[in-house]
């Protein structure tokens, strides 16, 4: 029996968390939930957005499924997200972005994965004004927080079978920072000569992948970049609603749908689940349920090659709950 700290969200967090719920009960892999309230719909109850036992639960699981939370304004929290990456120190975020037939995309094909550094870089917070009329922001980036992202791509990229690892960087103009990245990429690189490596700029990276995205595999970067290049590949494959996410540290991971969470449509039951389901897939990798995993992500391809029992974001009628009803049906 798996024991798994449950965050449903604020928003449509609750309606995409209920449908992926019963898709993962019906893989028949045993799981315990651990449900606790986040986000927007702590206040109240809480006086926080982030409880302690809410962080107590997650580390004593060492699994979290998570839906999108709201931040709200005025507790001390940039981001909910950002504070829950760093008291658990998930210093690796994954983002897979992958084709599926069906989804309205100018490619097929396509099977990304980056790796974005989640703790460092100019994210890490650190700013200040400069009088009234400035502003400074630091760029911080260690060898340490380097090497362990640009390790742990190329241990994703072996267990995975990928073929290739391409840093992504702007070390021609930030020589000492992006500079000292590429150089760890380059050193960690040399221990896996099984997996080809090579570097690109960001900039040219950017522009690469939309013109040929089917030259690139697995891409490790710093944080800002890795914002930027994640969404730009959901974009190549249909939208933020099919991305899913995984902030990953030594012995944590959380994973998580990557949009936001639309209140406009809470408890309408009306939103596409799918970067919540690919979310859990991914979750059932990470536990090393892999016939589970792939049973899930083939049958919710098939439901949307089909067509027939999809979001209205997908051309399709169906509320998120039938179109997981129907990927059960699939699965069975």
């Amino acid at each position: 029996m798996y024991k798994i700290t449950l965050l449903p969200g604020d928003g449509i967090g609750p309606d995409i968390t209920a449908a992926t719920k019963k898709i993962l009960a019906a893989t028949g892999v045993p799981i315990e939930w651990d449900e606790h309230l986040a986000g927007e719909g702590a206040i109240a109850e809480f006086g926080t957005p982030l409880p302690e036992q809410v962080l107590a639960s997650i580390r004593e699981n060492k699994i979290a499924l998570k839906g999108p939370l709201t931040t709200p304004i005025g507790t001390g929290f940039r981001s909910v997200n950002v504070a829950l990456r760093k008291e658990l120190d998930l210093f690796a975020n994954l983002r897979p972005a992958r084709t599926y037939e069906g989804i309205r995309s100018r490619y097929d094909n396509i099977d990304l994965v980056i790796v974005r550094e989640n703790t460092e870089d100019l994210y890490a917070g650190v700013e200040h004004m400069v009088g009234e009329d400035a502003a400074e922001t630091i760029k911080i980036i260690t060898r340490k927080g380097s090497e362990r992202i640009c390790r742990f791509a190329f241990e994703y990229a072996k267990k995975n079978n990928r073929r290739k690892v391409t840093a992504v960087h702007k070390a021609n103009i930030m020589k000492c920072t992006d500079g000292l990245f590429l150089s760890v990429a380059q050193y960690v690189a040399k221990e896996y000569p099984e997996i080809e490596f090579e570097d690109r700029i960001v900039d040219n990276m950017c522009m690469q992948l939309v013109q040929k995205p089917e030259l690139y595999d697995v891409m490790v970067m710093p944080n800002l970049y890795g914002d930027i290049v994640s969404d730009l590949c959901a974009g190549l494959v249909g939208g933020l609603g099919l991305a899913p996410g995984a902030n990953i540290g030594k012995e944590i991971a959380v994973f998580e749908p990557v949009h936001g969470s639309a209140p406009k449509y809470a408890g309408m039951d009306k939103v596409n689940p799918t970067a919540m389901i690919l979310s859990a897939v991914l979750m059932l990798r990470h536990m090393g349920e892999i016939k589970a995993a792939d049973q899930v992500e083939n049958a919710l391809a098939e439901v949307i090659r089909e067509g027939k029992t999809v979001t209205y974001d997908l051309g399709g009628t169906a509320k998120g709950m039938e179109m997981a009803e129907a990927i059960i049906a699939k699965m069975i």
